[in-house]
């Protein structure tokens, strides 16, 4: 009944507005400690879930990552093949022969001989001799050809020679493999007079007819000139990218020679033997010659 009428009393007059304003200030701590324990209890349940939450997102985000990286690496490689395919198609117009496409697929693991295989063969008209390039210049020529792929001597090995000339005034010279350096060549029988200097293009001088003529092979990286030696020691870097190009191609000659053909008569299955030549005096009109005029 106490009740009913204080809470009648204050809802009336408004006497116990003050002591209800007073009562806040007592009461307000009470509660903020009764609800200590409910509210650590959140806390720990978001800072758990949170990490869990977290742990979930970031391995999902590791994921994410590597399949990107994965297909931006797979564009990249994408694009600079294409670039390459391009390079070649571009070197393809320069060259007034017919060339076959051709990828490399190993390298001769002996270190005495620098070869490359390739994946063209005689099935595809391969054959001895037939010169290999690819977008920057020469790289070699083929020395072994089996049914569906071919070895390939390059061009930087000792034993191979490419006929050169200097792209600036047409020297010629012998481009050989160097026999104390990896990836460079040597220029063999220079005279001390022939104008030759480092920076100079070389190019094939189309000597042999094996290679096409004027396509780019090496630059001149060094002349050292003796003058107690008959001949110039010149060295030359290959422009062709033997260590790092995959894509290549293999040139055709440009023309086949052909043996004339001669008609036979109908019925003839040999060529008609030669006739011998008329003399241009008779045995008779020889002998009618007066010794005693030809003397005079």
């Amino acid at each position: 009944m106490l009740s009913i009428c204080i809470m009648f009393a204050d809802g009336r007059f408004g006497y116990l507005e003050r002591v209800r304003y007073g009562l806040g200030y007592v009461t307000t701590p009470v509660y903020w400690v009764a609800d200590i324990p409910t509210r650590i209890s959140f806390w720990i349940d978001d800072v758990f879930v949170s990490r869990s939450d977290l742990l979930v997102e970031n391995e999902r985000l590791r994921e994410d990552l590597l399949v990107a990286q994965r297909e931006l690496q797979l564009l990249e490689s994408l694009a600079s093949e294409n670039s390459r395919l391009l390079d070649l198609r571009e070197a393809t117009q320069v060259i007034a022969r017919e060339v076959m496409p051709a990828e490399i697929i190993n390298v001769s693991p002996d270190p005495y001989s620098k070869r490359i295989l390739i994946n063209k063969g005689s099935e595809d008209g391969v054959f001895l001799g037939q010169a290999l390039l690819d977008a920057k210049g020469l790289m070699g020529q083929v020395d072994e050809v089996l049914p569906f792929s071919a070895w390939v001597l390059l061009i930087t090995d000792s034993h191979h020679i490419t006929p050169v000339e200097v792209n600036r005034n047409g020297e010629r010279a012998l481009a050989r493999g160097s026999r104390s350096t990896v990836s460079e060549l040597e220029l063999e029988f220079v005279t001390q007079t022939q104008d030759m200097k480092a920076g100079d293009l070389l190019v094939s001088s189309g000597m042999g007819q094996v290679y096409p003529k004027n396509y780019p092979v090496a630059e001149v990286t060094s002349v050292y000139s003796d003058p107690g030696q008959d001949f110039t020691t010149v060295k030359a870097r290959p422009l062709a990218q033997l260590a790092s190009t995959r894509h290549v191609m293999l040139v055709f000659a440009s023309e086949e020679r052909v043996l004339p053909e001669f008609d036979l008569e109908p019925g003839e299955e040999t060529l008609p033997e030669a006739q011998p030549v008329k003399p241009v005096f008779d045995e008779s009109q020889v002998s009618q010659i007066d010794p005693s005029t030809s003397n005079q």
